[in-house]
């Protein structure tokens, strides 16, 4: 029996896994400076500060790397507070589990002040019964006390809360630690899709395809 469901934010109910790609090419292009072919695809990999460091060092940037980096961090609350969109069938697949008076919350690596405006803004907010995220836990998602913080404020056990991620190495630590798991496609993000569907109990394309699904995981022993 399904008691309740743990979202992660970024390329599951949001669809902003690509501005994470574009973020510096925004900052340099806001400065009239063309930016190279794959930067987003360079940068993606570093921290915002690595990132920072490496647009100073390649462009030449007059400003410091804590100035570049803060130019970098308001471009993102601008994203999230005004562009993000929700991932399509993101409000009605809440709208399922809140029909069925499931629980829901948020484990997010994003900001909060970021994810709660994109949410309040889109309308999810209410759904969410908390957000929890891996800045204000101390642990990233290599590890599942975020997982377990979020299951103890919906009152449930891993064994029936569902876990929605588009990432394997999150999917994976969420399942090890004995959560239901639903892998998201996302085109911006995980680029093991294989291992992703491999790792999930469920896989999904698209997020409307999950009823579909509900009375096999809710029926499951």
């Amino acid at each position: 029996m399904i008691r309740g469901a743990i979202f992660d934010l970024d390329g599951v109910l949001l669809d902003s896994m690509g501005i994470w790609r574009d973020l510096g090419a925004r900052y340099l292009r806001a400065r009239g400076i063309s930016p190279a072919p794959g930067l987003g695809e360079v940068l993606f990999a570093m921290s915002m500060e690595q990132g920072a460091a490496y647009l100073k060092t390649h462009y030449s940037l007059p400003e410091g790397e804590v100035e570049i980096w803060d130019g970098i961090a308001a471009l993102l609350a601008d994203y999230y507070g005004y562009e993000v969109p929700a991932k399509p069938g993101a409000e009605e697949l809440l709208q399922f589990f809140s029909r069925r008076g499931i629980p829901m919350a948020a484990a997010t690596s994003s900001p909060r002040n970021h994810v709660e405006r994109a949410l309040t803004r889109l309308g999810l907010r209410p759904y969410l019964k908390t957000i929890l995220t891996t800045t204000e836990i101390g642990e990233s998602k290599h590890a599942p006390t975020i997982y377990h913080r979020a299951a103890v404020a919906l009152g449930t056990v891993p064994a029936e809360t569902l876990v929605f991620e588009d990432s394997l190495y999150a999917m994976q630590t969420a399942k090890a630690a004995g959560y239901r798991t639903v892998g998201v496609y996302d085109g911006q993000g995980e680029p093991d899709q294989a291992g992703l569907r491999q790792a999930a109990e469920v896989y999904l394309t698209e997020l409307a395809a999950f009823p579909a699904y509900w009375p096999a995981l809710n029926n499951c022993n």
